[in-house]
């Protein structure tokens, strides 16, 4: 079990205390009325929402804002394991449509994990490459790329230090393939270049 904190403030639909089945038609499900299923609750930028060996009852939705899953290794470093953004399903009901729903977000979920895990054998400028194409491809938002975590978490995610992570940025911009004019703001320039890169 990982322990799962937000990263940044941000609304976070959590199921009500005592669970409950909800009865809906499987047209209104299908169109998306499952939404208002559970209770829509906030949590302090770096708040724990549930941490590790606790029991995982239910099933959330990241409303608002950014999750992310980590363990503490033995020595003290943190691995963080992925990034939740809005747009997970929250609440299932036990009705074949919402079951369909979930194995199609669970079969999406595994293969980015799969796709995360060979991340150990790539260059840092491929790691960053393709954490780059991955979060443009997660959050739409023409050539730029918002990122809600820092660059330590993106460092922990990729294994590298956050010294690694800001020199290989400033390489890929020195390159024209990226252009960083805020912080957490990306504009992909060359995304051909970090395709190859990720290759």
């Amino acid at each position: 079990m990982l322990t799962q904190t937000a990263i940044r403030n941000g609304s976070f639909k959590q199921p009500p205390t005592q669970p409950r089945r909800v009865p809906l038609p499987g047209a209104a499900i299908r169109a998306g009325t499952i939404e208002l299923m559970g209770a829509c609750m906030s949590f302090a930028a770096n708040a724990e929402i549930y941490g590790e060996n606790e029991p995982a009852d239910y099933l959330y939705k990241v409303v608002s804002g950014t999750v992310r899953t980590y363990k503490v290794l033995v020595d003290g470093r943190r691995q963080i394991g992925a990034f939740h953004l809005p747009g997970v399903m929250a609440l299932a009901a036990r009705d074949n449509d919402v079951a369909r729903q979930m194995w199609e977000l669970t079969a999406r979920e595994l293969r980015r994990v799969q796709e995360h895990s060979l991340v150990l054998i790539k260059s840092a400028e491929e790691r960053v490459a393709g954490f780059l194409l991955e979060m443009a491809d997660r959050v739409p938002s023409g050539g730029a790329v918002e990122l809600p975590m820092s660059r330590q978490d993106i460092a922990d995610y990729l294994g590298l230090t956050i010294e690694t992570v800001s020199r290989t940025l400033k390489h890929l911009e020195n390159a024209a393939t990226i252009e960083v004019p805020k912080r957490r703001r990306i504009v992909l320039r060359n995304r051909s270049a970090l395709r190859r890169l990720n290759a």
